[in-house]
């Protein structure tokens, strides 16, 4: 890795200017960040896991419709007069929660041209200095501190770090897939290599990128050179294959290999299983949900005749 010192990650950047079109209708109107998972947004958990590892300044990249998300991490002066008038502390304490996590700003994507041009806007805010990335489709569980462990990989030292995670191969084709050689930390790999949803037959491996990234700032330059890919979009993924192979552009990159808790809330099914076991997990909820779980299992199978 460049011996070069690199100043410490301070900022977050949070894409959330996509359309939501897997969760339509209920995304014609709410941004699909601001679908509950249990009783917060799902955006809500993606700050508190920055704030967790210590970037409290957070970019969020939006689009059209998306005032939501201003307005649930700013304040409600009514709606907490109204609870404080009801004597509703503990509500009152959830509702004020979220406008006190982070310093919180906005930039606009004009145009939907892939995660690479949205992290690209973020350019006037980060400046020259290393930046993590936040997908809102991934919800990490925070007693599995994913993005702090990237952290401490890149130890204050040029490059950048990508979580990863082993998918079945069948699978592989839904997401970025990384070409590895090992290093001296069993969770840690250095990447050689990257192809954005490669046929099953073509994957160079079963490490598929989640979406946590610890960016060098150099990426900005490689992004604004970067044709459009897979899609007809800028894709970030095609950037640090740039980057990994060679270093005078900002490598190298290297990986985490994640085995923790992750909760895929892109899709509709994996969004329904996320909000179950988190509510399995809670303690206020858990011992009652997890008994009429339970007894729903045991039904649906007796009335299938299984």
């Amino acid at each position: 890795m460049n011996n070069t010192p690199a100043p410490r990650v301070r900022k977050a950047v949070i894409p959330a200017a996509g359309l939501g079109t897997r969760f339509l209708p209920a995304t014609k109107a709410t941004p699909k960040e601001m679908l509950p998972v249990v009783d917060k947004p799902a955006i809500q958990y993606v700050v508190e896991e920055a704030v967790s590892a210590g970037l409290s300044d957070v970019l969020m990249v939006t689009g059209r419709n998306k005032r939501p998300l201003e307005d649930h991490f700013d304040r409600n002066y009514e709606l907490e007069e109204a609870l404080t008038r009801k004597g509703d502390a503990d509500r009152l304490a959830r509702v004020q929660e979220s406008s006190e996590l982070a310093t919180m700003h906005y930039v606009r994507q004009g145009d939907p041209r892939g995660l690479g041009h949205a992290v690209l806007c973020a350019a006037p805010h980060v400046g020259d200095e290393p930046f993590a990335v936040l997908l809102g489709d991934d919800l990490i569980d925070p007693r599995d501190p994913l993005l702090a462990r990237m952290l401490e990989v890149l130890g204050g030292q040029r490059g950048s770090v990508v979580a990863l995670m082993e998918v079945e191969p069948s699978q592989i084709h839904l997401y970025g897939c990384a070409a590895v050689e090992p290093t001296d930390d069993a969770d840690v790999v250095r990447i050689t290599g990257l192809v954005e949803k490669p046929a099953t037959d073509e994957a160079p491996s079963n490490l598929a990128i989640i979406g946590r990234y610890v960016l060098d700032p150099a990426v900005f330059d490689v992004l604004r050179e970067t044709e459009p890919g897979r899609g007809g979009e800028i894709q970030l993924t095609d950037a640090l294959q740039k980057m990994a192979l060679d270093e005078e552009l900002g490598g190298p990159v290297f990986g985490v290999v994640f085995k923790g808790r992750r909760y895929d809330t892109g899709d509709r099914g994996d969004y329904l299983r996320a909000i179950v076991r988190l509510a399995c997990e809670r303690e206020d909820l858990g011992p009652d949900f997890r008994a009429w779980l339970k007894g729903f299992v045991a039904e649906t199978t007796d009335e299938a005749g299984i």
